[in-house]
């Protein structure tokens, strides 16, 4: 833990009228009863944003889907789900995007990046 760490805990400990090793027991306590939520809130940087590249992978791939679509509707083809597709893609790239800024902003100490 470094100093900027360690200060933010013993604030916090003392914001909730608690001692630092009361506080991390209860910490402590409350994370092991949700372990999942616990697991992605611990994710570390690295992770997410490897994450977030993971994604921008997957969406260039659907990007040269769409261009193999485009291809074939010019050839005469019917692509009769193709809104929901596009949709389904803006979506995932809305989140995706509202995601790296949440990231930044994070980083930024919350302030919007």
């Amino acid at each position: 833990m470094n100093d900027a760490e360690f200060k933010r805990f013993t604030d916090a400990a003392a914001h909730c009228q608690m001692s630092n090793a009361a506080f991390l027991a209860y910490s402590v306590d409350k994370a092991a009863r949700d372990l999942t939520r616990t697991a992605a809130e611990v994710a570390t940087e690295r992770e997410v944003i490897d994450e977030l590249f993971a994604a921008r992978r997957h969406l260039g791939r659907i990007h040269g889907l769409f261009n193999q679509v485009a291809k074939a509707l010019n050839s005469g083809a019917d692509a009769p789900h193709l809104d929901a597709a596009a949709e389904a893609v803006g979506s995932a790239a809305r989140r995706m995007e509202d995601a790296a800024d949440a990231l930044l902003a994070h980083r930024n100490g919350g302030a919007p990046a």
